[in-house]
């Protein structure tokens, strides 16, 4: 028997990235997967974001992995938008048992950000994840069935790491700080419905968030951020792949973790180790 079959998953930024990797591994593993992305631009982003091309993709994959799907776009910065994509899964599935609020962005990270950026950044990254559980969550405790809840953070949500003080970057930084905190207060409260909540701290992962030409030209402008030993992983990789986040993710949502709740679970390379 797969490990997540019968389960039904919630994934927001799934239309590429570590968002669709994780839709495909649990789909992998025998869950159904309720995924949404925004699939359109917030000028605050310096890379070209997903689009719905993208999303169709992800339900390509996803179909093609032995999983089922309903896919549709929505901005986790709205709170409505998350109800009704999360409303579009219920009628085809009727639960959720794993949430995945994964939806994440780099805003401007140079010079000439705005101080937009910094309410971008919070917007998605951190308010767009207490949408996704405010409007989950409430579906798991009345049906008394248990389930898990892993929120993407990073491994700048555990210790000092940026490029700048720069909006964006600082946004950044706050929301994966303040996604562990919502973690520890969601652990506690749903600890004695058994829905177990979890943190996830990747270090930089091979996704377009990271690996497009524009941040590379930002890199390559600053020798001084590219030859910092204090951005570099003990390991040999200077990236992980998304899919080493996925298994991750599957481990802590399956039974094999079923008394694992209020960690912060790092897939760093030994970044936090150093």
């Amino acid at each position: 028997m797969k490990r997540l079959e019968g389960k039904v998953a919630f994934v927001t930024g799934a239309a590429r990235g570590q968002g669709r990797s994780h839709a495909i591994r649990l789909a992998e593993e025998g869950a159904s997967v309720i995924a949404m992305d925004i699939c359109q631009q917030i000028p605050s982003v310096f890379y070209p974001m997903a689009t719905k091309e993208d999303l169709d993709e992800t339900v390509r994959l996803v179909t093609e992995a032995g999983g089922e799907i309903v896919a549709a776009v929505g901005d986790v910065r709205r709170r409505e938008d998350v109800q009704n994509v999360y409303d579009q899964g219920i009628a085809r599935f009727g639960k959720v048992d794993i949430v995945l609020p994964n939806a994440g962005i780099m805003p401007v990270i140079g010079p000439g950000a705005e101080p937009q950026a910094w309410h971008d950044g919070i917007d998605v990254m951190l308010t767009g994840v207490w949408h996704t559980l405010d409007v989950t969550v409430p579906g798991m405790v009345e049906r008394g069935e248990g389930g898990a809840v892993i929120i993407t953070s990073s491994a700048a949500g555990l210790t000092s790491m940026g490029l700048s003080t720069l909006p964006g970057q600082a946004a950044y930084s706050a929301a994966k700080h303040g996604v562990v905190g919502l973690m520890r207060l969601y652990a506690n409260q749903l600890a004695k419905h058994s829905i177990r909540v979890n943190t996830v701290h990747p270090t930089g992962v091979n996704t377009p968030m990271v690996a497009n030409a524009e941040y590379g030209e930002f890199v390559n402008s600053h020798p001084e951020v590219a030859n910092d030993p204090a951005y570099k992983n003990p390991m040999p990789v200077e990236l992980v792949e998304a899919v080493d986040v996925s298994n991750a993710i599957v481990y802590l949502a399956s039974d094999e973790a079923r008394y694992i709740t209020g960690v912060t679970f790092p897939v760093d390379a030994g970044y936090q180790n150093r």
